[in-house]
This record gives C-alpha cells, structure tokens and sequence, in this order.
C-alpha cells in the first residue's frame, strides 16, 4: 500500500477522495466506489501502486488514437480498478475485479521498469489503459514523470471523470487523451456507467483547456445512444467545445457484461453517425470495430485527399510531410 493523494480528512476518521469527481466519503476501513483506496485510520491509501495487471505492447491507433504518433507502438499498462461500473464494460474481469473477486491481483511491475520495458521494446509512448488511469493516479503520475525523462510519451485512454486539480498536476507530464464519451443524455448515462455525463462534458473541456491532444470515442449501442438527436448532440459539443479537428471514434457495440440483451452494432449505423458529425462540420470521424472501405482513414480537411490510409491498425499509405498534406499544404493538427 501506498499513501494516496488528494484527500482531506473529515470527523469521526472518515476521508473524502478527491481524486475523481464521484468525491467519495470513505469511513474508516473501507474503500471508495473504484475498489482500490481505502481509508486505514483516516488515511487514505492505494492498494495498487506497482500492481500491474497488464502489460503489452499495443499500436497506437488500438487505444484509438490517430492523430498522435501514428503507426507507433505504445506499452499498455493498467491495474484491477474501475470508479465507472458499465454495464457493457469489456474488461470487466478486471475493471469489477475489485468489487465481484477477491484480493488484488496483479504483478509487482515498479514505475521504473515500466518505463524500462518500454524503451526495451521500442515503444514511443506509454499508455495508462484497460481500466480507467484515474484509480491507478499515482502510479499513472510516477511512471510518468520518468517517461518524460526518458524521452517516452504518455497517453491515457480514459472515462473522464478526473477531477480538475488531479489532472492539472498530472498535464504537464501527460501528451494526449482518448476519452469516452458515452452519449448525451444525463439519465442513461448514470444508468449505464453510474456516473453523470456533465461531470465528463467538464473534464473534456478541462483535457482541452489544459493542451492536450484529444480524441474522443462513442461506442453506438442500438436503442440506447444511437438516435441521430443524441448523435447530434454529441457531435456539435465535440464541434463547438473542443474543435472542429478533434478526431470523433465511432465504435461498434457487441453484446458483453452485463448488457447482453442488444444486438450488436451496424456498419450501417456508424456510417450514419459519422455522416452527422460531417454535416456538424467534424473534420475527423472514424468507424471502428466493424470493417469498413474507408472508415479508418484520415482525410485532409483542405482538399479531402486521404493523407493516411489504415487497414485494421497498420497505416498502409502516408501522404504527410511531417503535419502537411502533400495534395494540398493543409496543416493537419495532432502529432505526426
């Protein structure tokens, strides 16, 4: 175990987290909504500093990111943990582990030898992935802070549900962000993930205020998020909030967890739904999990020539010198 930060201590040896917005008040003994803190003697503790549960190099554009260093390979890490309990969450062998199993599981992997193995394997960034980095915060921010060191990147693929002062410390060591938006509307959402979808609207605008680079990914579930009001919604928020350049990641849905009564998604219906984003005026919108001609590729806002041409998660054709799309000179933004 290691001492927690951000928490305050309230009476009668109660804690409060302040890590991520659920604010969890925590009595003596037990642990907050993620499964992973827990309050000894009214001081908060992490009990998976070090804790590795996962470790695998990953290309970049699986996290999806596809604007950030793309055709790269990044190492993935992650502990047991999650403060969202979707109900459709694809890893919840270990997201709910903490709250459906015993123990915590997981191998001891210290920041320094994540950061070891990434350079080891030629990876040009690490990401903070699987579950949800906010719940590992102080692992996620010692690791990377000798990443930066080492001249590696760092990415979280992440719920967005971190509050502003945690992120804000972490930024600075942080390069970009693949943040779910799970749909529009506040009732579903906490239905769904427990959690309230205008907390996620501010920590997107906090990952924008704070210049990271930011993609974001809606996985469409037929009958719950897919109505093309709510897709709407989604699309002018990322549009007018975030920018019109923010890569928006349509993913298909399939039935797992504890959401087995829906069918899976169409390829149909995410060509609808990028289809909105581009009457919103989206630049990037990508269809994933589904096969698609083109659903993968990234077109040049200037002259819609298509600059990087992806099958699965291998780029098999780069029309980019460095950000500039050689049809045309457009300035893509992102890293490349």
């Amino acid at each position: 175990m290691q001492r927690a930060q951000f928490w305050e201590e309230r009476d009668n040896a109660r804690v409060q987290c302040n890590l991520c917005r659920f604010h969890c008040a925590i009595a003596d003994g037990r642990r907050g909504r993620c499964g992973v803190r827990e309050n000894h003697a009214g001081t908060l503790y992490t009990l998976v500093y070090g804790r590795s549960i996962a470790e695998q190099v990953d290309p970049i554009e699986k996290k999806p990111l596809f604007h950030f260093l793309p055709g790269s390979r990044s190492l993935s890490i992650a502990t047991v943990g999650c403060n969202f309990h979707c109900l459709h969450c694809q890893n919840a062998d270990i997201s709910q582990w903490p709250h459906e199993k015993q123990g915590i599981p997981g191998e001891d992997l210290s920041p320094q030898q994540v950061v070891a193995d990434a350079a080891a394997q030629q990876c040009a960034s690490i990401a903070y992935t699987y579950t949800e980095p906010t719940i590992f915060y102080e692992y996620a921010y010692d690791t990377a802070v000798l990443a930066r060191e080492a001249g590696i990147r760092n990415v979280f693929v992440t719920n967005g549900y971190t509050t502003t002062a945690a992120l804000e410390k972490i930024a600075p060591f942080l390069d970009a962000a693949n943040v779910d938006l799970k749909g529009f509307d506040e009732k579903i959402y906490r239905e769904v993930t427990g959690a309230s979808l205008a907390g996620v609207l501010e920590c997107l605008k906090d990952y924008r205020r704070l210049g990271l680079w930011l993609e974001v990914t809606t996985l469409v579930i037929p009958g719950l998020n897919d109505s093309p009001a709510e897709l709407r919604q989604i699309a002018e928020f990322i549009a007018g909030e975030l920018g019109r350049e923010v890569p928006w990641h349509v993913t298909a849905f399939y039935p797992t967890y504890k959401m087995l009564d829906r069918p899976p998604t169409s390829a149909e219906s995410l060509l609808k739904a990028r289809a909105i984003g581009r009457e919103v005026g989206l630049a990037h919108i990508y269809v994933g999990n589904v096969a698609t001609a083109d659903g993968e590729d990234t077109l040049c806002p200037g002259c819609e020539a298509v600059v990087i041409r992806r099958h699965g998660f291998r780029l098999q054709e780069r029309a980019l010198d460095g950000h500039y799309c050689r049809q045309c000179g457009y300035e893509l933004k992102g890293e490349f």
